[in-house]
Parts: structure tokens; C-alpha cells; sequence
């Protein structure tokens, strides 16, 4: 049977997953990365988890169609609660707002552990995102951005080192981002708009702007 292709939000998040990692997707909806990332051969296991039954049962439906019940387990868990520390090796937290993100990794009481890798990608918040990890000991190792469907988003490979990162606000946005990357300095423009916006309301806002624009030679 063909496989489907992944869109870029989800492609992006699917190249940060470690080969044979044992994957635990949170927020999962149609288990459309696991059955991709098992389907292709990227790993042999995984734990999809939603804290809606509606989506769950979506993606029971595309991991049976594809003959992955073997491979691919469904839990109805809220963020991280319904998975052991010894169940998984990656862990990707994406569709879903920073602030909300942020919290599923607090809750998680083994988060901490620096054999695991999490990919992140916050739909909104990811400022929010990045000051919660910096400020917990939590190093973002590599972060990108691409477009997908007129939107753009940002993905961040995540360990912990326990290393507190002091940053600023404009760096809260920039991130791990490669500024000469043409995805990225198409994400962080987005950013600038977004923020110029705000800044009609809240004139501080004009010098984190004016520091990403020098990031990116703006």
C-alpha cells in the first residue's frame, strides 16, 4: 500500500527523530507521524497519545489500515502523564501552543533525563516556549522553520543539560534559528510583522523587533 507524504510541519518534525528510536508523539491526532516515520522504516515503535478520543480513534483507524498494530500503540493520556520514563526515547510535542507545551514538559516528572531527545513545535507562544526551556536547563541543539499551507512554524530538537541559557526577549525568538537559512529569515519576518502589529499597543516592543531585523540584516 502507498504511503502518504507528510506536509512540511510535520516533515520537519519527522527529520529530528533519531533512527530506531522508540517515539512517543503527544498530541497525535491522525498518527499520521508515527505510521509515516514506522511505515518508512525510521523507527520500529511507537506510543501515539491525544487527550481526545475523537482523534485517537482516527488514528487507530490509519494505524490499522496500514497493518501497524503490532507497532504503533494509542493511549488516551494528557500530555506526557499516560507515558513511562522507560517507554520512549524521542518525544515530539507539536500542534500545539508554547505555553501548553511548556507545561506538559513541567508535568513530566522525567523530562530531565538527557538521554531523551524532545522535537518541539509550538503552533503559537514559541517565545514563551524557549524562556520556559532556557530558564529549566533545557538546550535547544538544533531548531528550524519552514512554510506550510501560507503558515509559517518553527521545530526545535531539545535535550536537557542543566545549563540555565540568560537570554533577552528578541533572543527568546530567535533561538537556535540559522539566520542565513532562507526558511528561517522567512519565519523570523513573519515574526516582525506579528510583532509590529503589537507594537502599536505596546511601544517596548520596537527594540526586540529592531534586534531581530539586525539578526537577519533586515
Amino acid at each position: 500500500m502507498r504511503i502518504f507524504s507528510l506536509d512540511n510541519r510535520l516533515s520537519l518534525c519527522a527529520c529530528f527523530v533519531r533512527e530506531k528510536a522508540v517515539l512517543a508523539d503527544i498530541g497525535t491526532d491522525h498518527a499520521y507521524l508515527p505510521v509515516w516515520l514506522v511505515t518508512n522504516g525510521i523507527i520500529d515503535k511507537a506510543i501515539a497519545c491525544d487527550i481526545n478520543e475523537g482523534p485517537l480513534k482516527a488514528g487507530q483507524a490509519d494505524v490499522q489500515k496500514y497493518g501497524l498494530s503490532d507497532k504503533i500503540e494509542l493511549r488516551l493520556s494528557d500530555g506526557l502523564v499516560g507515558v513511562q520514563e522507560n517507554e520512549c526515547d524521542d518525544i515530539v510535542i507539536a500542534g500545539m501552543g508554547g505555553e501548553l507545551i511548556s507545561r506538559i514538559i513541567g508535568d513530566c516528572s522525567w523530562a530531565k533525563n538527557k538521554d531523551k531527545h524532545f522535537i518541539l513545535q509550538p503552533m503559537t507562544k514559541p517565545e514563551v516556549l524557549t524562556q520556559f526551556l532556557y530558564k529549566n536547563g533545557f538546550e535547544i541543539i538544533e531548531q528550524k522553520a519552514c512554510e506550510c499551507d501560507n503558515k509559517h512554524y518553527t521545530v526545535m530538537l531539545v535535550e536537557y543539560t542543566g545549563v540555565i541559557t540568560q537570554a533577552d526577549i528578541s533572543q527568546y525568538y530567535l533561538g537556535k534559528l540559522d539566520t542565513q537559512d532562507e526558511s528561517s529569515r522567512l519565519y523570523l519576518s513573519h515574526i516582525i510583522s506579528h510583532l509590529s502589529k503589537r507594537a502599536i499597543g505596546d511601544p517596548t516592543l520596537k527594540g526586540v523587533i529592531e534586534k531581530i531585523k539586525g539578526a537577519i540584516n533586515l
